[in-house]
């Protein structure tokens, strides 16, 4: 099972994911061929090496012979629908562009129908996108990972006059994602790349584990203080089993002059808003004071939810913020029926002939209370009836 994982290094835009995944052993002479099949003889797609930095990366130029009028979502439709694509391709597509149109209309208080794509329903990017997934399929790649999105400021020139940046479209696309700002005035991240990593990445941290088989170096095209490349990691997944591995963050703070009786509070509202774990541990703190330390336990898209709350409901003035890789047993509930009545079970497969299980406290102690019981035995019948 192939896994790939988007490095962005400079940020993204379709030219540097193409860029790369050409650099990782694509040949450009299977990408022309595989792009024939949306009948457009209106480009040139070229691919050449270029120095970024120090670094050698790929830079893709797709050349338009003549440029036909701005596209509405109806006539990219039709263009990748009238292709000879296949079927999974053109669906993947046509989600792309969807949700492209969806953000312009949004943006412009429109219809998507009405909404202008400008430089979004041009032929370069249809073959950013197309392009991307052709590649992507030749390569064989099951799953997809990025690292969180870099975004840059300033202003640029659109369809529509200036517009700052990061620009509306892409924050727009890019909403529930990790992202983070560089001190850089350009555009990192473009539409294009924020609509492909919206649609085709599984989740954003660290690269999961794999035995790395390919590195791809994508460039973009402006000379950045930084190395302006998006780089791939394309190996076999290495994980065993049916482990899966959760891309994860953790947030802690170290407290020394928070009402006790707040803690309770705190941790209720880390909880609604999305937290997955909270606990706290005593710690020894400066001056010889007793403290506590708050470690939460969330998905990357809720760091800031997290962050916010520990600001605004406990006395810290720091948080320390990292990344982690969990890694967890599948699992599923089945409803046991014991001598007291229905409980059920949380299943967890370590290998086809051994299971992890674990009875529901709620279902337990209901019946411990209805039946006058203490609640260790419904625990000890609710695994002696699964067993049997």
């Amino acid at each position: 099972m192939k896994t790939l994982y988007f490095d962005l290094i400079g940020g993204a835009s379709g030219d540097m994911i193409l860029g790369a995944l050409i650099d990782s052993g694509l040949s450009i002479d299977t990408l022309k061929n595989m792009l024939e099949g949306l009948n457009l003889s209106e480009f040139t797609i070229q691919a050449e090496k270029v120095d970024k930095n120090g670094f050698s990366a790929t830079k893709v130029d797709v050349r338009v012979k003549k440029q036909p009028p701005e596209r509405h979502l109806n006539e990219i439709k039709a263009v990748i629908q009238n292709s000879s694509l296949s079927k999974s391709i053109q669906t993947r597509a046509l989600l792309i562009f969807e949700r492209i149109a969806e953000t312009e209309a949004a943006i412009h208080n429109k219809t998507i129908d009405q909404v202008h794509l400008h430089e979004l329903g041009g032929t370069d990017t249809i073959i950013d996108v197309v392009g991307t997934l052709l590649a992507l399929d030749h390569l064989g790649i099951s799953s997809i990972y990025a690292s969180p999105v870099p975004l840059g400021k300033g202003f640029i020139e659109g369809a529509h006059g200036q517009i700052p940046l990061p620009s509306p479209a892409t924050v727009a696309l890019l909403k529930e994602i990790p992202v983070y700002g560089k001190n850089i005035e350009s555009e990192l991240v473009t539409p294009t790349g924020a609509a492909l990593l919206a649609e085709l990445v599984d989740d954003f941290g660290p690269a999961p584990p794999m035995i790395l088989e390919n590195i791809g170096y994508g460039a973009g095209g402006r000379d950045l203080p930084i190395p302006n490349l998006l780089r791939v990691l394309i190996g076999e997944n290495s994980q065993s089993g049916k482990t899966t591995i959760d891309h994860l963050a953790i947030l802690e703070t170290n407290l020394d002059d928070l009402n006790p009786e707040i803690y309770p509070y705190v941790i209720d509202s880390l909880f609604e808003s999305g937290a997955l774990d909270v606990t706290l541990t005593p710690i020894h703190m400066k001056k010889n004071r007793p403290g506590t330390q708050i470690q939460v336990l969330c998905e990357p898209v809720d760091v800031e939810a997290m962050r916010l709350i520990l600001f605004r409901e406990t006395t810290t003035l720091g948080i320390k913020q990292y990344f982690i890789e969990r890694y967890a047993l599948p699992r599923t509930i089945r409803e046991i029926e014991t001598p007291y009545g229905k409980v059920r079970v949380k299943i967890a497969e370590i290998s086809p002939d051994l299971n992890k299980i674990s009875p529901e406290y709620e279902d337990c102690r209901k019946l411990a209370i209805e039946k006058g019981i203490p609640i260790s035995l419904v625990y000890q019948e609710t695994i002696r009836s699964y067993q049997d």
